[in-house]
């Protein structure tokens, strides 16, 4: 099974390289191959130089927009460039450990999930303040509310997808919302959201971070938008043969 993992980037030139590292070794399961994907999007600071070398090396595939279009349009970019059978999201920083992917991965090679969220607050969120805590808190619950997601941590970096189920949601993100809107679309399919431990460690504005309070008011009107959205809007239609199986299994064709 290959397993493709999706890097968006914009100016992460200080961690972009150690965190490339770090997800070429990390292991995965038995029988697993990894593809690594990345889409540079339009950074300015040195990244799009990392990106380039490593490509032509061979060691990942992905491409490199030249205006910034924000973090769900890099993201769906790259889900579109996978070729593996699950696709796992990874953010460009330190703040998550690759050494979690086997944990994260093998609740759907076993058959047991489709979707596999890491939870930082079942594993540790180290460093985490209080404030990033409270918001994390509040569009979980408000997750819960809407779509009986029964979920501990909805907008984790860390979710792992079987790409047939995947491609069958239409995505519109463009910033920060890809969490609360693929969280909203699973749940109003009819999909689970299995949960696993993992390790975190924060950090803030100084060191790169860009997620402001308002991608979480945002986060918060897109869990409210897609819980009212009619039901075939959800559904991304212009799939391959090879995906109208799953999309067949939503009862939404005919």
């Amino acid at each position: 099974m290959k397993v493709s993992i999706v890097i968006p980037v914009y100016n992460e030139f200080r961690t972009f390289e150690r965190v490339l590292e770090r997800v070429q070794r990390a292991p995965l399961p038995p029988g697993c191959e990894k593809e690594i994907v990345v889409v540079d999007d339009g950074s300015t600071d040195g990244t799009s130089q990392i990106f380039g070398d490593r490509a032509r090396c061979g060691q990942l595939v992905g491409c490199r927009r030249e205006v910034n279009g924000g973090k769900g349009t890099a993201l769906r970019v790259g889900i579109a460039l996978a070729s593996g059978d699950v696709i796992l999201i990874q953010d460009g920083d330190l703040e998550y450990d690759p050494r979690d992917y086997t944990r994260l991965l093998e609740p759907i090679l076993r058959g047991a999930a489709d979707v596999v969220y890491g939870s930082r607050f079942r594993g540790s969120a180290n460093g985490m303040t209080a404030r990033h805590r409270l918001a994390n808190r509040l569009l979980t619950a408000v997750a819960n509310l809407l779509f009986h997601a029964s979920i501990t941590d909805e907008a984790t970096a860390y979710k792992a997808f079987r790409a047939s189920l995947l491609r069958t949601i239409r995505l519109d993100c463009r910033r920060f919302e890809f969490c609360p809107e693929v969280t909203a679309k699973l749940r109003r399919l009819g999909y689970s959201i299995q949960e696993v431990p993992i390790s975190y460690n924060a950090r803030g504005i100084a060191d790169g971070k860009k997620i402001r309070l308002a991608d979480g008011i945002h986060a918060i009107w897109t869990l409210l938008k897609y819980r009212f959205a009619p039901r075939a809007s959800l559904v991304q239609f212009d799939v391959t043969a090879a995906q109208q199986q799953a999309l067949a299994s939503l009862r939404l064709l005919g």
